[in-house]
């Protein structure tokens, strides 16, 4: 008992120096401290999730809106300052909400309730290698369908993941920020695989840790208009399809689940103007 104490007590561990790290760096150890370690948890993610917002989409638009304008986006692409902080306005409302979740994986990991392990020689690196692999095949699965249904369901798409398509790249909106621009249960949906894949595969939990606040760096270039095709990534490229038609290429890292059950569509201009043409 007191073995199995001490292994969940190392996820505690882990968060009290993630949370160090982060929030003594940043903040007065007054306004931290006191917190109780969920809270303190939270407000952790929650400073993570606004630098992994912030620091991307601002580098990035600078870099191809400024630095190289006109080399990746046509300059009559841009989109202007206005709509870039209407999705921040958007992304900023529901950030507290989408960091809510990460926190209670936390808290239930630390409890024991998921598979997770906190150490790789717990597991072995081989066993590590194939756990990655398998959470990452399981999450893009979960992430495409509930993209999925997000269209296919009226009342949710109406309701949640409509808003997000006002960023729509006809409208020359789309943009780095446009990434978590979206109702708050919508991205908190969209994010639930991550957190079911922990209750299916085992899993190093700062690994899934990492894996999910890379997703800040993810949604701002996928979001960029940028016609770039590294195959099988799903880039920038497929995800403008994606906000052309609505109704290709759901896919979230790669297109593997697009091509399996025949949503996908490469980022062609030709291929884009006969499917509008047919939905028209």
């Amino acid at each position: 008992m007191d073995d199995e104490s001490g292994y969940f007590q190392l996820f505690v561990e882990d968060g009290n120096f993630y949370n160090r790290i982060l929030l003594g760096t940043l903040l007065p150890e007054q306004l931290w401290v006191p917190l109780p370690h969920f809270f303190q948890t939270w407000l952790r993610n929650y400073i993570g999730g606004l630098l992994m917002y912030f620091i991307p989409g601002f580098f990035w638009s600078f870099y191809i809106y400024h630095w190289k304008n006109n080399v990746y986006v046509p300059r009559e692409a841009i989109p202007s300052s206005e709509a870039m902080l209407m999705q921040i306005q958007v992304s900023m409302k529901a950030l507290p909400w989408y960091t809510l979740l990460p926190t209670i994986e936390e808290y239930i990991t630390e409890g024991g309730w998921t598979r997770c392990f906190p150490r790789v020689h717990y597991v072995g690196w081989l066993h590590y290698v194939v756990y990655v692999a398998l959470y990452l095949i399981l999450v893009e699965f979960g992430i495409y369908w509930m993209h999925k249904l997000l269209h296919d369901i009226k009342p949710l798409y109406k309701h949640l993941h409509a808003p997000h398509h006002i960023y729509n790249n006809k409208h020359n909106i789309l943009s780095p920020f446009a990434g978590l621009a979206l109702h708050p249960l919508d991205g908190i949906l969209q994010a639930l695989p991550y957190s079911i894949a922990l209750f299916i595969v085992p899993m190093h939990f700062s690994t899934h840790l990492v894996i999910l606040f890379m997703e800040g760096i993810w949604t701002a270039s996928s979001h960029d208009c940028i016609n770039a095709k590294f195959w099988p990534i799903m880039g920038s490229g497929y995800h403008t399809v994606h906000h052309v038609t609505y109704r290709h290429n759901y896919g979230h890292f790669t297109i593997w689940m697009d091509w399996m059950f025949g949503t996908l569509v490469e980022p062609d201009d030709h291929n884009i103007r006969k499917i509008n043409l047919s939905n028209n």
